[in-house]
């Protein structure tokens, strides 16, 4: 009875090692997305997924360290991905609302010439 505690402790300790380093890489993975794109929502999709896979991370790493802060800390991120994420969009949607106003200001001018 003992020995399944032991390799079930094992196994958790293994997953808890392996799952940060994943989420690590698909951190980076988002990463290039962002920058490549090839459109703004791409973009911003990439940096919403960026904060929640970062999220992960540090509640992966609060269980595993034992530490309650993490958590806190955690919960502060969310509330600044979000903002940001929140921020992005809308500063987003004026330019594409301005570029729009631009085209069809363009085009009325074409059209009456």
């Amino acid at each position: 009875m003992n020995s399944g505690n032991v390799r079930l402790e094992t196994v958790f300790e293994i997953v808890m090692t392996v799952f940060p380093v994943i989420l690590a890489l698909m951190v980076f993975l988002c990463l290039i997305r962002a920058i490549k794109g090839p459109r703004i929502a791409d973009r911003i999709v990439a940096i919403n997924m960026m904060g929640t896979l970062t999220m992960v991370i540090i509640a992966i790493l609060a269980v595993k360290m034992n530490e309650g802060y993490l958590v806190d800390i955690c919960i502060i991120y969310a509330m600044i991905s979000f903002l940001a994420v929140t921020l992005l969009t809308k500063v987003y949607m004026g330019v594409y609302a301005e570029r729009k106003k631009k085209e069809a200001e363009k085009h009325d001018s074409t059209t009456l010439d």
